[in-house]
């Protein structure tokens, strides 16, 4: 290989590579204006105590708490959930959702 060869190849790689960092970032940056956007609207329907306590159970249980979030983000839209939602209240969905998951016992013989 020349040269010149080598310096194409080398400078088709570091396009795609910044073609890609380029794309990481502007990914990233979706991603935190969508959870700007998430926290915005749950301060706006959970009282202060109740976002306190979503920002624990997220500690713990992340996957799970996106999920609850998104849902009460979607309750809240088609107005069935009261707003702004009281920490008993968000205790009681949480005790609802707790008492869905089925138990599994371990029996040994």
């Amino acid at each position: 290989m020349s040269e010149d060869e080598l310096e194409e190849i080398r400078q088709r790689k570091l396009l795609a590579l910044q073609r890609k960092l380029a794309e990481e970032q502007r990914k990233a940056q979706m991603e935190q204006q969508l959870e700007l956007q998430k926290q915005a609207i749950l301060k706006s329907i959970l009282t202060p105590e109740a976002r306190q306590r979503l920002a624990n159970l997220k500690l713990v249980k992340p996957e799970f708490t996106a999920q609850l979030e998104l849902q009460l983000i979607q309750l809240a839209q088609m107005g069935r959930l009261p707003i702004p939602l009281t920490d008993e209240q968000l205790k009681q969905i949480l005790v609802q959702l707790q008492s869905q998951k089925r138990e599994i016992k371990i029996r040994r013989i």
